[in-house]
C-alpha cells in the first residue's frame, strides 16, 4: 500500500510517500519539505493568511517532486493522507482540499490524520525505531504532553501543560531577549556560549507530585530578569539564554523520569520540534543510560512538521485497522482536536 501524506497545519508544507505491507514497519520512499520561516520573520511570528497562501503555492510542486524522487506515478497511490488538525484552520483546509482533489482525480480514498499522532509515531521512521509500549514526551509547538503509548491509537494522557508549552517558553523567552523568529533555535544556539548557572530561574511544577507542566511563570521570570539587566542585557544575553534553556530542560527531564517510574516502562520516545534540542537529548540520554531505559527520537530532519510523519501515521493506523480511508472527500478539518479522542481500549 502506498500512502501519500500532506502536512499543512502551520508554517511548513510537507509531502511524503510511504509504503506499507508485509511484516515490517511502513518505510519512507521520499519526502519534500518547504519552511515558511523566512517569510514570517518580518512579522515576528506566523501570519495565518500568508501561511495558507504559501501552502497553496508549494503543495502540488512538492507532491510532484516526491513522486519523481520515489519513481512512482500518482496513479500508484492507494491512499492520500492529510493533516486534519489541530492547526490553523485556513492552512489545514489547503491540505484537506488538495488531498481530496487528488483522491477524487485518481479514485482513491483519503484519510485525515491527527497532527500530534504524526509526531508521536514519527520515531518509527528512524533507523532505531521503538517498540510498544513506551512513555512519550511530546514537545511540539503549543503542546507539551506525557503519554503512555501501548499501541497505535492506544494512548493514555499522563500529564500536560496547563498554560504555556515548552516550545512557547523557548520562543517567547527568545523574543524577550530580542532574538527574533523563530526564537527557540536561536536561544539554544546562543545558550551554548553562556553560563547556565548565571541566573536562578524557576522550575514551575517541578515538585508538584503530578506529571503536569507549566512554563508561563518561567517566561515572566525571564522578562523580570531582562528588565533588571537593562542596558547590561546585551552583555549577559548568552547567560540568560543558557539559564532559560537549563530550566526548561530540567523540568522536561525530571517529569519524563517520573513518568517512567510511575508506569514502570523502560522505553522513552521524544517527539516534536523541541525534541531536536541538543541539551535535552544529552541529558535524557545520560539519565536513561543510568536507569537502563531506551530512548528514541525521530531523525533530526523529521523533528519539525513534515509530510513523512503524516503518511507514516496513516499507514500505521490502516495497518492496525484503527481507521478506514474514505471516498467522501469532506473538508472536515479540526483546528482544535484533543489527541485523547483517538484513544481506544
Amino acid at each position: 500500500m502506498l500512502v501519500l501524506g500532506i502536512e499543512s497545519s502551520c508554517d511548513e508544507t510537507g509531502v511524503a510517500l510511504v509504503e506499507s505491507g508485509g511484516t515490517g514497519l511502513p518505510r519512507l520512499l521520499a519526502h519534500g519539505l518547504h519552511s515558511q520561516i523566512r517569510m514570517h520573520q518580518a512579522y515576528g511570528g506566523v501570519v495565518p493568511e500568508l501561511a495558507s497562501r504559501d501552502h497553496i503555492r508549494r503543495v502540488l510542486p512538492l507532491a510532484s517532486q516526491v513522486l519523481r524522487d520515489a519513481d512512482r506515478p500518482l496513479s500508484d497511490v492507494d491512499v492520500v493522507a492529510y493533516t486534519r488538525g489541530p492547526g490553523l484552520a485556513g492552512a489545514l483546509l489547503v491540505g484537506a482540499g488538495v488531498a481530496c482533489a487528488l483522491g477524487a482525480a485518481i479514485d482513491k480514498p483519503v484519510l485525515g490524520v491527527h497532527h500530534l499522532e504524526g509526531h508521536l509515531l514519527s520515531p518509527f521512521l528512524s533507523a532505531d525505531a521503538p517498540g510498544f509500549p513506551f512513555v512519550a514526551l511530546l514537545v511540539s509547538g503549543g503542546h507539551t504532553q506525557l503519554m503512555r503509548v501501548d499501541g497505535v491509537g492506544r494512548y493514555e494522557l499522563l500529564g500536560e501543560t496547563i498554560d504555556d508549552a515548552a516550545g512557547e517558553a523557548f520562543d517567547k523567552s527568545a523574543k524577550l531577549m530580542g532574538l527574533g523568529y523563530p526564537g527557540g533555535p536561536a536561544l539554544s544556539r546562543l545558550a551554548q556560549q553562556g553560563d547556565a548557572t548565571a541566573f536562578k530561574l524557576p522550575r514551575p511544577l517541578l515538585h508538584s507530585g503530578d506529571l503536569d507542566f507549566s512554563f508561563a511563570g518561567l517566561k515572566t521570570a525571564v522578562l523580570t530578569q531582562a528588565k533588571k539587566l537593562g542596558e547590561e542585557l546585551e552583555l549577559r544575553k548568552a547567560d540568560l539564554a543558557a539559564s532559560t534553556e537549563a530550566a526548561i530542560v530540567e523540568v522536561l527531564l525530571k517529569k519524563s523520569v517520573a513518568a517512567l517510574h510511575e508506569t514502570g516502562l523502560k522505553r522513552l520516545v521524544v517527539a516534536g520540534g523541541v525534541g531536536a534540542n541538543r541539551l535535552l537529548r544529552e541529558q535524557l540520554n545520560a539519565e536513561c543510560r543510568k536507569r537502563g531505559v531506551r530512548v528514541h527520537y525521530p531523525e533530526l530532519d523529521l523533528c519539525t512538521d513534515n509530510g513523512a510523519m503524516i503518511a507514516m501515521a496513516a499507514a500505521m493506523r490502516l495497518d492496525a485497522q484503527k481507521e478506514s480511508a474514505s471516498r467522501l472527500y469532506a473538508f472536515d478539518v479540526r483546528p482544535r482536536w484533543p489527541l485523547a479522542e483517538l484513544s481506544s481500549a
